[in-house]
């Protein structure tokens, strides 16, 4: 598809988390039924692209959306709970008692994104929900019961495993699987048949959950229509997840996967995620790719592969002391494999754009080009670097087949990026991205980032010769804050909030402002 009349015209977009775009209505976090409204200020911007992070979700207690329990389920912390129908039925928030209404003000007035006060304070609802849907709808079998027995009919395929991996889950007070009882940790028959039977209200209660993500989400890209919703495809799932327990005949947990060293992480990065057992999975054809491909295809319009190198070639760190090693070792092995698993992955016919950043071998970009693949275009790392200067390429010159960005949700954002660099590199910068406009006065490269610096950069990119644009929010404003911080766990990474409400973006000057500027650009450099 990515050869196709989509894939090869030009657009815009932003990429910003869902879980930053708040709204006054919600509680604390962005939810599925704010999507619409930023998309209202999309489009006015002329902006038809919106990249998200993964939605899947993250056990109690956790941030990152690359740690997830499932790569199947939707998160049950973006359900717009108001919009739930149980919820009006009983009031809505004025049903609330008041520990629960202190949690909703609370969570509201944070500055940033309280995930444990936000999943505590949504279960309990959604608890209350699920137990009013059982009295009313269930047990007299409702047409509204039966829109969810035919939910748990088409999605099965993934959705059974998951929820009784969650009520095995919440029987174990959370603990990770490879600490349960073992005929349960080996998925014993009988023991899974008890399993069933003693915890099916539980089981039940996770499928509601997410037959209402479910429904939410196809509501809002339904109202989002204009704006092409791409999701994140991440390389591994956690250790501790649904899919790892249901299939642990693909995945090996002697050893972890990371990155190998590189000019930016001298020891290489190491992620703690489980290894996959290529041989195993070219045995079933890579049918676990294919499922997970055509469950994302089913929630986006199109998704970027994370990592996409490693479906090459991982780099693995073996928990024995024994030196990291790439898997498969040979690079005709690697090419074969990494080939399979993404023509398997293009097979659910969403549109496909490959993360290629890092230390990334030729014949993997010549394979992505080969697949009519897009890979990344980042202006700050697109240098010639064994040129005297290391001159930046203009991105008048990047490829049609290829995302151009300012950054990614890894790095530090262009304000910060801008600080750091030496007036050198400042000057090759803005002889990279020349001015658009005749007789623009040159800025001072030794003053600190300023919106000229800004439009000048943002212009160049639209400019680009890249087929799709897609600019960190932030860049786009010229903000400071950052989604993440590679390599940290604390308590501020994933947690940004945008500064402003998403339904109220229309009464913001500065947004106001950037939606007229990044209309004109958009039409003028033919993305509109």
């Amino acid at each position: 598809m990515i050869g196709g009349a989509t894939g090869s015209r030009r657009r815009a977009g932003v990429l910003v988390p869902l879980f930053s775009c708040w709204s006054t209505r919600g509680w604390g976090i962005g939810e599925f039924g704010d999507l619409p409204s930023l998309a209202d200020w999309m489009r006015g911007a002329g902006l038809c692209t919106l990249q998200l992070l993964p939605l899947n979700e993250m056990a109690l207690g956790q941030q990152s959306p690359y740690s997830a329990l499932s790569a199947m389920a939707l998160d049950p912390i973006f359900i717009t709970v108001p919009a739930v129908a149980e919820f009006a039925a009983m009031g809505g928030e004025d049903s609330l008692d008041a520990a629960l209404g202190g949690m909703v003000a609370h969570v509201r007035a944070r500055p940033v994104v309280d995930y444990w006060a936000v999943r505590t304070l949504k279960d309990r609802a959604l608890r209350q929900c699920f137990g009013r849907f059982l009295d009313t709808e269930w047990v007299r079998d409702t047409p509204r019961a039966l829109e969810l027995r035919t939910f748990l009919r088409d999605q099965g395929w993934w959705l059974d495993d998951y929820a009784l991996f969650r009520a095995a889950r919440h029987a174990a007070n959370g603990q990770d699987w490879r600490t349960w009882p073992d005929l349960i940790r080996r998925r014993a028959p009988d023991s899974l048949a008890r399993l069933r039977r003693e915890s099916g209200l539980e089981i039940l209660y996770r499928q509601y959950l997410q037959w209402i993500a479910h429904t939410q989400w196809g509501e809002a890209r339904r109202r989002a229509q204009g704006v092409r919703v791409f999701g994140d495809f991440p390389f591994v799932g956690a250790g501790d997840s649904a899919d790892t327990w249901a299939m642990q005949q693909l995945f090996s947990f002697d050893g972890t996967v990371g990155a190998p060293p590189d000019a930016f992480s001298k020891e290489g990065q190491n992620w703690k995620l489980p290894v996959y057992q290529w041989d195993a999975l070219r045995a079933q054809q890579y049918g676990w790719f294919q499922h997970r491909a055509r469950r994302m295809a089913d929630l986006f319009d199109g998704f970027r592969v994370d990592h996409v190198v490693g479906l090459f070639r991982t780099w693995v760190f073996p928990l024995d002391g024994r030196l990291p090693y790439f898997t498969p070792a040979d690079e005709p092995t690697q090419l074969a494999q990494g080939q399979a698993v993404l023509q398997v992955i293009q097979q659910a016919g969403a549109e496909v754009i490959a993360e290629d950043l890092g230390t990334v071998p030729d014949f993997v970009r010549t394979a992505l080009s080969a697949l009519a693949m897009p890979g990344y275009k980042v202006l700050r790392w697109e240098r010639r670097w064994l040129e005297a200067g290391r001159p930046f390429i203009p991105p008048a010159s990047f490829p049609p087949l290829s995302l151009a960005t300012s950054g990614t949700h890894d790095t530090e954002t262009l304000v910060e990026w801008w600080g750091a660099l030496e007036p050198s590199d400042r000057a090759e910068v803005l002889k990279a991205c020349p001015p658009r406009r005749e007789h623009a006065a040159a800025p001072d490269i030794g003053q600190p980032f300023v919106p000229q610096v800004r439009d000048r950069i943002l212009e160049s990119l639209y400019a680009s010769g890249s087929n799709l644009l897609v600019i960190p929010l932030q860049d786009v404003f010229g903000w400071t804050d950052r989604i993440n911080v590679p390599a940290i766990v604390d308590d501020k990474n994933w947690t940004w909030k945008l500064p402003w409400p998403v339904d109220d973006f229309a009464n913001h000057p500065d947004a106001r402002e950037r939606q007229q500027t990044l209309m004109q650009w958009a039409q003028h450099y033919r993305r509109a």
